[in-house]
């Protein structure tokens, strides 16, 4: 995630024994923003940006008495008995001083460490007078099935477009699909009216809610509210069993269907049938709205090297990139949707490398006049938009 100096603290494992970590993330001042004219082009200076005094002793080059380069003298010296290279360190008195960085030493958490729980108590306060800082707790690493516990640079993107321009967004009712940790709804809660974070799985749901609520400093203060819901895109209906903890009301269906007019989704395009299952969900949802719909959606393009293609290839991106145009070329008159990428050289307010590998993609869904007067109607979600007839 790209964070100097950031402490990832192990908090606890989650119910199917994956450490779960607690990060930091920090709103970036007027003054701190890097300019992103150039992708990437902030971190990359910053990191070469610093002096150092003995920057010329290190290159220090002299030759031998056979015209040889050495470092201060013959390479011979520096062989071992086996005449393998023997490298000297150059000692350091304090590593802190040199690198900036803070020593990254293992804790073993312990219910009855006390110590512990007065540095997190100490901490807590400390966190309570800065209010650009946001908590998220994540995991590191998991597999296939749970890399919505993780936090992705489509995230981050994401989150920037929404703090860059908060005007298209202030008072909204908003609809995220994949939420995931819940950093992006965080971001949007902080500006809009209601914020409906949804995703699937009870564990990852869980995680979710618990950094809603270790980050309402940054949603109450703006009058806004982030509700946690489970939905499935590989399902039609919306979760209303009473049995279920992240369950729709029927107030909350209501809402969602008369007044979302903005439906993000970040990093959420890795897998065909799940692609396929969004582009279902997302046709479904703004087929049945009364009223224009704004979808955004950031993703990072992986490239993978491929036996079938024996080359490099970005098969997940280029399903995506197939769906999201069959989308706009669909007539069916419901609805009509026009398809455009938006630049990534706004505002950075997370610290974060913005490789070109990110894209911002914006949908507009338009109900067409006749399904409009006539009111939503059931849609076959069976289909997906790339099988539906043009």
């Amino acid at each position: 995630m790209l964070l100097p100096n950031a402490h990832h603290l192990m908090t606890r494992l989650n119910s199917v024994g994956q450490p779960v970590f607690l990060s930091k993330f920090r709103i970036l001042s007027d003054g701190e923003r890097h300019d992103n004219s150039d992708p990437g082009k902030g971190l990359k200076e910053e990191e070469h940006c610093e002096p150092r005094e003995d920057r010329d002793k290190d290159t220090q080059v002299t030759r031998g008495k056979d015209g040889e380069e050495g470092r201060a003298g013959n390479v011979e010296q520096f062989l071992d008995a086996d005449g393998d290279l023997d490298i000297q360190h150059r000692p350091r008195k304090n590593p802190n001083e040199e690198s900036g960085r803070d020593l990254v030493c293992p804790i073993i958490l312990k219910q009855s460490n006390s110590a512990l729980e007065v540095e997190n108590e100490d901490t807590d306060d400390k966190d309570k007078t800065f209010k650009d800082i946001i908590k998220i707790e994540h995991t590191m690493a998991t597999t296939l099935e749970d890399v919505g516990k993780q936090v992705w640079l489509g995230a981050f993107l994401l989150s920037d477009f929404i703090l860059s321009k908060p005007h298209m967004f202030r008072g909204a009712t908003v609809l995220e699909l994949g939420a995931g940790t819940g950093l992006t709804s965080i971001m949007m809660g902080s500006i809009a009216k209601t914020l409906y974070c949804t995703d699937v799985g009870e564990d990852l749901l869980s995680m979710c809610q618990r950094n809603v609520t270790l980050n309402q400093h940054m949603i109450k203060p703006a009058g806004g509210e982030v509700i946690v819901r489970q939905l499935d895109w590989l399902q039609y209906d919306l979760c209303t069993d009473a049995d279920m903890e992240f369950r729709w009301t029927e107030e909350e269906v209501a809402d969602l269907y008369d007044n979302t007019k903005i439906i993000i989704a970040a990093d959420v395009c890795y897998d065909d049938d799940l692609t396929d299952g969004l582009f279902r969900t997302l046709y479904r949802l703004c087929s049945n709205f009364r009223h224009t719909c704004t979808i955004f959606i950031s993703l990072e393009k992986r490239m993978n090297f491929t036996l079938r293609h024996m080359d490099v290839s970005c098969d997940a991106y280029n399903h995506f990139s197939h769906c999201l145009f069959q989308l706009e070329d669909l007539v069916d008159g419901r609805c009509s949707f026009k398809v455009e990428q938006l630049p990534t050289d706004f505002a950075q307010f997370l610290l974060y490398e913005r490789i070109e590998q990110l894209e911002l993609w914006k949908i507009t869904a338009t109900p067409l006049p006749l399904h409009a007067s006539t009111g939503p109607t059931p849609v076959d979600t069976k289909q997906s938009p790339v099988e539906l007839k043009v």
